[in-house]
């Protein structure tokens, strides 16, 4: 369903604030959901009243940082700037680990022409999560700094540094970095030259592309994994998906060549969802089906995705695996499939 109304963004906050008291378990990320659907219906009151929820009833979100930065960018939208610089101050100087956080700032200070203290904190943010030099591969959201700051720079003049360049090599998008974030683009829009206007509709749609893969960050194409007890609950209660999953060890098999598979077939943004089975009933129930279906495993993962609960893949070759044994990826089910 397109919501297109503020109407319809208000409808979808009151669905996910439904939902996330049947799922206490996934409040956070359907409250921070819930609390985005306000804003864009312009009820961004009760969005900072979200907000405040999560900082202040248990249990503590995940990512405070993450909250205190979305709840500061939204109060500087709706008059409330004073109260937004003192929390922005306080995080820059917590200098938090989660990237979103970093990244919510420094564009909530671009939004207000603050691009000094825009790019200051784009580079202390690349600087503790990005050291260089850096050879091993880039997280995506850490990827995401390194591009908005390249934007901040570029419109501030300033000449390309070992970050920038990074971004560039980095960046995926057909129209090079330093052309997408010309500031001299907006003068392109008033032309009267067809070239110019063509020129800019490409470069435009290069940008929709990186934003659409931006916006799925938070629902990525995730694979179920079922870790060996829940397994082996779910096949004694619903033996008719033995089919689906003959050994436990073919299960982690199967999993890991799916996901290589579709990464090969340039699917973004991979991740893996553990199953429960008293998650996976509860979903049944909620769907009507029974849980011996097996075309409700791929819905079960979908949703568990939407609630954020999927873990990225392909993990860094020397983090933990993604099924749990705890050896390094490049020595589990990182090695070369058989």
């Amino acid at each position: 369903m397109r919501l297109d109304t503020p109407a319809d963004h208000t409808n979808e906050a009151e669905r996910l604030l439904r939902t996330a008291e049947q799922y206490p378990g996934d409040r956070e990320p359907l409250l921070l959901r819930a609390a985005a659907h306000l804003e864009l219906a312009g009820d961004r009151a009760r969005a900072t009243t979200l907000y405040d929820t999560l900082l202040s009833t248990p249990p503590a979100p995940e990512d405070p940082h993450l909250v205190r930065a979305l709840k500061a960018a939204n109060l500087w939208e709706y008059g409330h700037e004073a109260e937004a610089r003192a929390i922005i101050a306080g995080l820059r100087a917590t200098a938090p680990e989660s990237p979103s956080a970093w990244e919510i700032v420094g564009e909530a200070l671009e939004a207000h022409d603050e691009l000094e203290a825009s790019e200051e904190t784009f580079s202390t943010a690349v600087k503790a999560l990005v050291p260089l030099p850096h050879e091993q591969e880039v997280p995506y959201a850490a990827v995401s700094l390194l591009v908005s700051r390249h934007r901040v720079r570029r419109l501030l003049a300033r000449e390309h540094d070992d970050w920038d360049v990074l971004a560039d090599r980095l960046h995926t998008g057909t129209v090079p970095l330093d052309e997408l974030h010309d500031p001299k683009r907006t003068w392109a829009l008033g032309s009267s030259d067809p070239a110019e206007l063509q020129a800019e509709i490409t470069r435009l749609r290069s940008e929709l592309g990186s934003y659409r893969t931006a916006l799925s960050r938070p629902f990525p194409v995730a694979v179920l994994l079922w870790p060996r007890e829940e397994l082996t609950e779910l096949l004694t209660a619903y033996p008719e998906l033995e089919a689906e999953y003959p050994t436990y060890d073919a299960h982690l098999t199967d999993l890991e060549a799916s996901l290589r598979e579709l990464a090969a077939a340039g699917t973004p943004n991979l991740g893996v969802v553990r199953g429960t089975v008293p998650s996976y009933e509860a979903f049944a129930a909620s769907e009507g089906a029974s849980p011996a279906d097996a075309d409700l495993l791929p819905q079960y993962a979908t949703t568990l995705a939407a609630r954020g609960r999927a873990v990225p893949w392909p993990p860094e070759r020397t983090a933990p695996c993604w099924c749990g044994s705890g050896g390094p990826y490049a020595d589990c089910h990182g090695k070369e499939l058989p």
